[in-house]
């Protein structure tokens, strides 16, 4: 018997999966065929209307984008680290990287649309770009800022909203000291890029640099902290000390030290700077993953 929000399907397609394993069969996945994700609840009304509707144009395509289902019931850390506020809310995740989505009921046309526009992006020039994609990096691995940004800047010319190409031409910016570029190219993000969490990212990134610009030491910070234990400005300036060079289980320790002395010290300070380290890591990070369950723990003790 099929459980409520389910129907039949061809399981090379569609498949239930959970939070063990959503880096295999999301993340990894998608780098060789588009995949859709879809949260949902047994007990939302709306999910069991949209699921199936969206697997059977999911099967329609013949192979060319795949389909999961979360059940957030039973994978809450996740629901957590994907942010979601609402279901039904689907994803689409091409070349590991979350690409576009929506929340709520669709029509059937637009479910049709949203698919045929994922599937599209699995295309056969895929694979040119990503071998371009993979030189840029070598390139950007190598200091060669300026021959990377050129080629990633080339590869955009092809596709306006290839994630990894305005990453790797954010990067190779502010490799090259071209700062003011970099953040320019933040500010004139396209729409459909600037909410994808590799641009949220960077643009925590380019905000903790720039706070981090205008601090002392760290050793220099370590001494004034150990005169005076209960000085959270300067523990709080010392995370991002640390976290700017690259500490950072350190600095998300010193932060949650604060938090856990005077949660609402500086209108809640502490836990907002933790948020820009998690969403600066990365959600997957295991760094973020830790922290965010101690930050928790604290939160509901």
């Amino acid at each position: 018997m099929l459980e409520l929000g389910q129907t039949q399907n061809n399981a090379d397609l569609v498949k239930d999966v959970d939070q063990t394993t959503f880096m295999d069969d999301v993340i990894e996945a998608s780098k060789t065929t588009p995949i859709i994700v879809d949260f949902w609840a047994p007990w939302c009304g709306p999910c069991k209307t949209l699921g199936p509707a969206l697997e059977a144009e999911v099967n329609a395509a013949g192979g060319k984008v795949k389909m999961v289902k979360v059940d957030i019931d039973q994978n809450q850390e996740l629901a957590s680290q994907m942010r979601i506020q609402s279901i039904p809310a689907v994803f689409a995740f091409v070349d590991g990287q979350p690409v576009d989505g929506f929340m709520g009921a669709k029509a059937p046309s637009e479910l049709k649309e949203f698919v045929e526009k994922i599937a599209a992006q699995g295309g056969d020039d895929t694979g040119d770009l990503s071998e371009a994609v993979a030189a840029a990096d070598e390139m950007l691995a190598a200091g060669e800022y300026m021959d990377a940004a050129e080629t990633y800047a080339a590869i955009i010319g092809e596709d306006p909203q290839n994630g990894a190409a305005f990453v790797g031409l954010f990067k190779s910016q502010m490799g090259a000291g071209e700062v003011d570029a970099a953040k320019e190219m933040l500010d004139n993000a396209p729409i459909d890029l600037a909410d994808r969490p590799e641009v949220v990212a960077l643009r925590a990134q380019l905000e903790l640099a720039e706070q981090a610009a205008e601090l002392g030491e760290t050793a220099e910070l370590r001494a004034k902290l150990d005169a005076n234990p209960d000085d959270h400005q300067t523990r709080y300036d010392l995370a991002l000390a640390l976290f700017t060079a690259e500490k950072h289980q350190e600095a998300i320790d010193e932060l949650l030290t604060i938090f856990r002395k005077d949660r609402e010290w500086n209108d809640d300070a502490a836990r907002q700077q933790l948020f820009k380290f998690f969403d600066s890591l990365g959600a997957e990070d295991p760094v973020t993953l830790a922290g965010r369950r101690q930050l928790a723990s604290m939160v509901f003790a």
